[in-house]
């Protein structure tokens, strides 16, 4: 990296069942940097005590939303660990422009920025059929799927022999086409934030995970660059 005092911010966009999180487990891997999702840094503020951990705990408890500024707080106090030395990338928010714009001035406040906002472009009704067909092994978790990933002998999974398998209750194509439409709404104002400001890389998604994440390497190539 040219300047270890700035590691790069990367944002990754999706829809529920693009890969965020199997392409972000793998520049994990690959650069070191650190995947935070908003429940994971919430979850670990709160078990840290910390003063933005207390704040997010006695507002969960109470049932309500984390506000933006609770949210933002967590993620100053995370982003000082020295484990994002080598870089972060978020996954999941920011959700709203307003959230966007207060993530720039906490950047900007340490001297950081946002190097890449990759949004992973995918096809709406292939998304339906991919996420639909989902189902995982009860005893051990393996994942399957009706068209792509059968077990080898049906009936019996191939890690652990178990027999019985599950699903997940939202795992059905009008529930898939809801998250679906509700994400191309919410998001789609942070795609055109973050093309404005010249950080937008769509990435098509539909091919082999290895070619993907091939493109999102050159991404992260350019950003520490």
């Amino acid at each position: 990296m040219s300047d270890a005092t700035t590691p790069p911010v990367l944002i990754l966009l999706g829809p529920p069942g693009a890969g965020k999180g199997t392409q972000a487990r793998m520049l994990e891997e690959k650069f070191g940097l650190v995947q935070l999702s908003t429940g994971d840094l919430l979850r670990g503020a709160v078990a840290a005590g910390t003063e933005a951990g207390k704040a997010a705990k006695a507002v969960m408890e109470a049932g309500q939303l984390v506000s933006d500024e609770i949210v933002i707080a967590v993620l100053k106090d995370r982003l000082g660990d020295d484990d994002t030395a080598n870089g972060v990338i978020l996954d999941g928010f920011p959700r709203t422009t307003a959230q966007a714009e207060a993530l720039d001035g906490l950047l900007a406040s340490s001297g950081q920025k946002i190097n890449a906002a990759i949004s992973l472009e995918v096809e709406d009704e292939a998304m339906v059929e991919r996420i639909s067909g989902r189902y995982t092994c009860a005893e051990c978790g393996e994942g399957y799927h009706d068209s792509f990933k059968k077990p080898d002998v049906d009936g019996i999974c191939d890690k652990c022999g178990g027999t019985e398998f599950k699903r997940r209750a939202d795992d059905n194509a009008e529930t898939v086409r809801s998250r679906l439409a509700a994400y191309h709404e919410q998001t789609a104002p942070l795609i055109d934030f973050y093309k404005g400001r010249g950080v937008l890389q769509e990435v098509a998604a539909m091919g082999a995970i290895e070619e993907i994440a091939a493109k999102l390497s050159e991404i992260v190539e350019q950003a520490k660059a």
